[in-house]
C-alpha cells in the first residue's frame, strides 16, 4: 500500500498521575497494527506519583517515544503543548489510562478517507481490573448509567456531535487553533462543536474502540462525575439547544429524591417512596449490567450507579454562572475547513 494510505500518526497523549497504567497504554500504542511511520508524544503535568520516571523510561526505550512539559496540569493545556510538538497530517488523541485496540489507528485512517470527516472516534470500552472497577464498567456500559450516549453503549456508524477522544487531521486542529484551555472538562465537545459549525464532519464509528480504565474509587468516581456534571452544565449555558432530557435526569434525580428525605422526615413518610422508587430502579437495573461479573462486583453496580448519578447532578445543578461567563467569553470563532 502507498504511503498516501499510511500517513504518519501523532499521537499524543495528557499525562497526570498515571504511573498505573501508563506503559501498558504506549505499548498498546507502539504495537498497532499500522503500517504507517508513528511518533508518540506524552505532555507530562505535574505528577506525584511516578509517572514521569515512566516517561522517562519510554523515551529511552524506543525512539518514537517523546516528552513535552505541562505545568498546568489542565487537560487542553497538555494537548495543545503535544499538539504543537507534533509533527505528522494524522493526530491520534489517546489517554494515559485508556488502551488502544490493535487496529484502531488503521481503522480510524481508513475511516477518515473514506467519511471525509475531520475527526473521528468510537467507543469508550471501560474494563475493570478489581470488583470495584468491574462495577463501575458495568454501570458506564449501561443505558442506566450513562443513557443512550453511543460512545459508551455502541451504535450505527454515522455524524455525531462528539467523539471519544477523538482522531483528527492535522489542519482541523491547527484551523481551530487547538483545544480552548478554558475547558477543562468537555474541551473535547467544545473543539467538535467548533469544527461542526463551520461545516465539517464529526464521525462515530463502533469499529474504533478504546479500553478505558475506571477510576479505582468511590471518591474519585465521584469527583470524575461531579466534574462532568458541572462542565455540562457550563455547555448548556455555552450553547443552548446542547441539553437533552438524557442530561437532565440526574439533576432532576437529585433534586427529587432530597425533597423525598426532607418532606418524608418533615411532614409524610409516603414522600420516602421517591428515593426508595430510585433505589429501587438502581437495583434493578443494575442485574442486566453485571451479567457475567463476579458476586462482588454486582453488589456494587447500585453503588457505582448511584455515585455517578447524585454527583453529576450535584456537579450540574451548583455548577456556578460566573464560570459559564468566564468560558463564554474565550469562545473562538468557528474553524474553517
Amino acid at each position: 500500500m502507498s504511503a498516501a494510505q499510511h500517513p504518519a500518526v501523532s499521537v499524543i497523549m495528557p499525562v497526570l498521575d498515571e504511573e498505573r497504567h501508563l506503559r501498558n497504554s504506549v505499548r498498546h500504542i507502539l504495537e498497532q497494527e499500522y503500517a504507517g511511520e508513528m511518533e508518540v508524544v506524552i505532555a507530562l503535568g505535574p505528577s506525584t506519583d511516578r509517572t514521569d520516571e515512566i516517561a522517562a523510561e519510554l523515551v529511552r526505550e524506543d525512539p518514537r517515544v517523546h516528552t513535552v512539559p505541562n505545568p498546568t496540569g489542565r487537560t487542553p493545556a497538555a494537548l495543545n503543548a503535544a499538539i504543537k510538538a507534533s509533527r505528522h497530517p494524522i493526530v491520534v488523541r489517546v489517554d494515559g489510562h485508556g488502551m488502544l485496540s490493535p487496529n484502531y489507528i488503521a481503522t480510524a485512517v481508513r475511516l477518515l478517507e473514506e467519511t471525509g470527516a475531520q475527526n473521528v472516534g468510537g467507543i469508550m470500552h471501560a474494563e475493570g481490573e478489581n470488583a470495584w472497577e468491574d462495577a463501575v464498567a458495568a454501570a458506564m456500559t449501561s443505558k442506566i448509567g450513562v443513557g443512550n450516549a453511543a460512545f459508551h453503549t455502541g451504535g450505527q456508524a454515522g455524524p455525531a456531535e462528539t467523539v471519544y477522544l477523538g482522531v483528527f487531521r492535522r489542519e482541523a486542529l491547527e484551523k481551530a487553533d487547538g483545544y480552548n484551555v478554558e475547558f477543562i472538562r468537555a474541551q473535547d465537545w467544545e473543539l467538535n462543536f467548533r469544527i461542526r459549525e463551520a461545516g465539517g464532519l464529526i464521525w462515530f464509528s463502533p469499529e474504533l474502540k478504546v479500553q478505558y480504565r475506571p477510576r479505582p474509587s468511590i471518591k474519585a468516581l465521584a469527583k470524575q462525575y461531579k466534574d462532568y456534571g458541572r462542565w455540562r452544565h457550563v455547555v448548556a449555558r455555552y450553547h443552548s439547544g446542547s441539553i437533552n432530557l438524557r442530561y437532565l435526569a440526574p439533576p432532576t434525580a437529585v433534586c427529587a429524591i432530597t425533597a423525598g428525605i426532607v418532606v418524608g422526615a418533615a411532614l409524610t413518610p409516603w414522600a420516602f417512596v421517591v428515593p426508595a422508587g430510585y433505589a429501587a430502579a438502581i437495583v434493578a437495573g443494575s442485574v442486566p449490567a453485571g451479567k457475567g461479573l463476579s458476586l462482588k462486583a454486582r453488589a456494587q453496580i447500585p453503588v457505582a450507579l448511584a455515585t455517578m448519578h447524585m454527583s453529576w447532578g450535584y456537579g450540574f445543578l451548583t455548577s456556578p454562572r460566573s464560570l459559564a461567563k468566564k468560558v463564554i467569553a474565550s469562545r473562538r470563532p468557528a474553524v474553517t475547513v
